[in-house]
């Protein structure tokens, strides 16, 4: 059936009972900790070439949530100054805490580049973080940020403070439209059928060749990016 399907350039399709699952037919995932056990999490793939794509705009005094470690690794010598924020009392590495759903704390026009990777689906007050987010940005700064599609629940965030949304390229058009001009958003999603399977399992990136990782099938959103501008005085 294969051979026949391969002879007429046709995709097979196996039929009903023809499927054979191995070591994924299991109702529980090969990890439950997105793969962090395992090697580099496919999230991660995604995130890090979005910020290997935009790291110029990683310049001046960036913000980051919860440590500083993308500002460094992707600003390097453009990087002047770098603020962490952190929601909670305890974190050493923040120099701000504060929460992003009400900005309190946090000086308005005070950043070039505000780096918000997978967090913002944390968050109840969506409208709120994004508001605050262009408020504390200068005039031409970014905002870089990234949040899940399809994705497990992240207990660990549940059970302390949340884990409330999942999004699709429509709906961060829309709600980062409502704040930033449209003509200043670039939104990109990223993975296919193959990787939101691997995803939700808890493989590892490595796990996976480049070219499947690569493969980008608009049907299966699994991690969203977004640049978005606060544009100079004057401008609208």
């Amino acid at each position: 059936m294969w051979l026949r399907h391969l002879w007429q350039n046709r995709q097979f399709i196996p039929p009903v009972g023809f499927v054979r699952f191995g070591s994924l037919r299991r109702v529980q995932p090969i990890s439950r900790v997105f793969g962090f056990d395992q090697g580099r999490c496919i999230d991660r793939y995604y995130i890090e070439n979005f910020l290997v794509k935009n790291a110029q705009d990683i310049q001046g005094h960036v913000l980051e949530i919860g440590d500083d470690s993308y500002s460094r690794k992707f600003g390097g010598e453009r990087l002047t100054n770098s603020a962490v924020l952190h929601v909670t009392p305890g974190n050493l590495q923040a120099t701000l805490v504060s929460d992003l759903e009400t900005g309190e704390g946090i000086t308005a026009s005070a950043f070039d580049c505000i780096i918000i990777t997978q967090t913002i689906h944390l968050i109840y007050d969506l409208k709120g973080v994004i508001a605050n987010a262009y408020a504390v940005l200068k005039s031409g700064g970014v905002m870089l940020a990234t949040f899940p599609g399809i994705n497990q629940i992240n207990r660990y965030n549940m059970n302390r403070w949340g884990d409330y949304w999942r999004f699709t390229t429509l709906s961060a058009r829309k709600l980062f439209g409502e704040v930033f001009p449209t003509r200043s958003i670039k939104i990109e999603a990223h993975g296919n059928v193959l990787i939101a399977m691997a995803f939700l399992h808890g493989f590892a990136a490595e796990e996976l060749q480049r070219e499947e990782l690569d493969y980008h099938d608009p049907d299966y959103e699994v991690l969203i990016t977004v640049r978005a501008v606060k544009p100079m005085q004057g401008e609208c």
